[in-house]
């Protein structure tokens, strides 16, 4: 494993996280040409100089320590299935803590079309979760939320599979938010936890809060 990937996270099932690299800049337009992907998520991807800025974007957020994006890809020893060769995105994840004396942070997540269907939502999530509350158990996180849109049925799903129960329901916001939003919550487990989510839903991704993107 090289410097670059240093902060690379195994997951269920044959998934790795990793940082976002330049070479995965056409993989990252791809994905935002989805339909769905610019129907459930607030920030949108367009053209070079617009993956270009969303990726610095990613690298600042690593370097201040406030917000944590990573590729999902398949290890080396997965078995790979269709959605391209190894290495390649399957979607992305990412911790955001705004203020890292907060007890509290928010996850996202989106995955490529070609990647649904096969539980890749489900246990990247899981291993986003199970990273957060080890890297950051020192600092105090306690509780990760996420948020989505609430006509967004199958990434609810993908949250109560992954634990993240649903809390409470925040009014429309329009017209950037025309409908309501579920906040789903999950607590630090009291004991180490590291279990392969369900594979049966899977979603596109998740709006994500009232001023953050993906």
């Amino acid at each position: 494993m090289d410097d670059r990937d240093a902060s690379a996270v195994p997951g269920p099932g044959g998934l790795r996280l990793r940082r976002w690299r330049e070479e995965d800049l056409p993989a990252l337009l791809e994905a935002y040409e989805d339909p769905a992907m610019r129907r459930w998520l607030a920030t949108q991807v367009s053209g070079a100089d617009g993956a270009a800025d969303w990726l610095e974007a990613q690298r600042s957020g690593w370097a201040a320590g406030t917000r944590f994006a990573f590729a999902v890809t398949e290890a080396a020893t997965g078995v790979r299935q269709e959605g391209g060769p190894l290495g390649v995105p399957l979607g992305n994840v990412v911790l955001k803590r705004p203020d890292p004396r907060n007890d509290r942070a928010e996850v996202g997540y989106w995955t490529t079309a070609a990647a649904r269907g096969r539980g890749v939502a489900s246990r990247a999530l899981t291993a986003l979760t199970d990273w957060a509350f080890a890297e950051f158990a020192e600092q105090g996180l306690t509780r990760l939320e996420l948020l989505h849109q609430v006509d967004n049925e199958a990434s609810c799903r993908v949250a109560e599979k992954c634990g993240y129960a649903l809390a409470r329901v925040i009014p429309a916001l329009p017209p950037d938010y025309p409908l309501d939003g579920h906040v789903h919550v999950r607590e630090a487990p009291s004991a180490p936890l590291s279990r392969p989510a369900g594979r049966r839903a899977e979603a596109a991704g998740t709006g994500g809060g009232r001023a953050s993107g993906r």
